[in-house]
């Protein structure tokens, strides 16, 4: 398997993450502390995540077919970016299991 897989795979993570993590405190702002503006940031981040979620789920059942996942796992990791932080610690946890996998392109020295 290619580095590049993993590290699209990480990058969407993190990006689902943090939009997420971003989304959630919009919602508390809008919802229960009555912020003005929160409902145009929600709005405006909670499309941005949308797209970008589905991009993740991409990048992540690429990962899980190439590194052969059970479904179960598979489920796990697309998941991960529904749930406020998960996604930061599914993906360290996926980063570290395959870091050993994957393939750099560096030539060997002899």
């Amino acid at each position: 398997m290619k580095r590049s897989v993993l590290t699209r795979y990480r990058i969407m993570a993190y990006v689902t993450g943090v939009l997420l993590v971003a989304l959630t405190f919009g919602m508390i702002g809008k919802y229960v502390l009555d912020v003005g503006g929160a409902a145009d940031f929600t709005q405006v981040v909670s499309i941005a995540h949308g797209w970008l979620y589905v991009v993740y789920l991409v990048f992540a059942f690429d990962l899980g077919s190439k590194a052969k996942w059970p479904v179960k796992k598979q489920l796990w990791v697309l998941l991960a970016g529904t749930v406020p932080t998960a996604a930061f610690f599914v993906e360290r946890s996926i980063s570290r299991e395959l870091e050993g996998k994957v393939a750099d392109k560096a030539p060997a020295v002899a």
